[in-house]
Parts: C-alpha cells; structure tokens; sequence
C-alpha cells in the first residue's frame, strides 16, 4: 500500500481480488509471481519473517515413529522452492523425510487431481497405502478425487488460529495423538 500511496483498507481492496482469482493455482503459491506482480521482493519479506517459522510440536517424533516402521516419508507441498529452502534451513526437518517435492517442479498445484498422479509417476506410492495429513481442504478433496484412501485433515494449520474440525475429512490436533503411548523419540 505505501508504494502505491494506498492506506491499508484500500491496499486491500486492490489486492483481496487479485489473490482470491489465483486462489488454488501454482501463482498463488508463486514467489516469482507475486514479486512481479506488486513489485515487491516477496522472498526478502519471507525471509524478515523466517524467525516465525516453527516446526509443528511432535512432528519430529511422529517422523521418526513412521521411519521405524519401514513407511517412506515425503514432504509435499505447494510451496515456492525458494520458500521451501527457507523452511527447510530454519527448521532442518528436511533431514526426516525421503524425498521433499515442490509443486512447482511438477507444474500442478495440490489442488489439481492431476497433481497426484503426476507425483505418483516420480514417487511411485501406492494411493490404497498412502496416509496425507494436509492443512488444506481443497487439497484433500483432490487427493480424494484421485483415489488417496487415508487423508487427515490438520485442524490447526496457523499456530495463531484455534482449532478446526474439518466437516469433510477425520482431524487430527496434536500429532502426538498419532504416536504409540510411551517416551517420546527424536
């Protein structure tokens, strides 16, 4: 707003449109995109704010219970590469997973059924077997388009934000509720 001469209101009625119609495509997630558009170094801005950054509480632990269960792990998102450098150097849980896999790399967003099966073709997942835990209605509901049988909605997908139950999809709140009882592995 102030690079344009705009108060907040009206810098959010300029941009409230311009994001509810990219709303679920590969540019609402799109670093590039976005500093294109409001000639803004969007990336900078992530990075000022990378001390907000935080790895869900019991995350580690559930990786790891998963990983001693001979499960492949995998890190999917629709986050820009970039960003998702800079998650994964603020939090290292890069080092839990198989493989982590940027939307963007395969040109579909989540949302998009096809992105499922374009991720099956490198991944080689079985969708019968494969659990996804998202944040993201909209996701899931294309993981079940395409056939993915075990999806958990995450009920609190901002720290800032109180909990959710999903109306369409089983929740899950704490990721602790997902590990055996007994002391906790990191």
């Amino acid at each position: 707003g102030a690079r344009q001469g705009l108060d907040l209101t009206a810098a959010k009625a300029e941009l409230l449109p311009r994001l509810r119609q990219r709303r679920g495509t590969l540019s609402w997630y799109c670093l590039d995109y976005w500093s294109a558009e409001l000639g803004i170094d969007i990336l900078e801005l992530k990075r000022d704010l990378d001390h907000l950054i935080q790895i869900r509480p019991q995350a580690v632990e559930l990786l790891c219970h998963i990983g001693d269960l001979g499960k492949r792990r995998f890190l999917v998102t629709n986050a820009h590469q970039k960003l998702l450098d800079v998650k994964l150097a603020r939090t290292g849980i890069g080092v839990h997973f198989d493989a982590v896999i940027s939307a963007h790399s395969l040109g579909l967003p989540k949302e998009d059924a096809a992105f499922w099966g374009a991720l099956r073709a490198r991944l080689a997942f079985d969708p019968e077997r494969t659990l996804l835990l998202d944040d993201n209605q909209d996701v899931l509901r294309a993981a079940a388009r395409y056939g993915l049988r075990h999806l958990l909605a995450i009920q609190q997908p901002d720290s800032k934000s109180p909990p959710e139950s999903s109306p369409e999809f089983p929740s899950v709140g704490a990721f602790a509720s997902l590990l055996p009882p007994g002391p906790a592995r990191t």
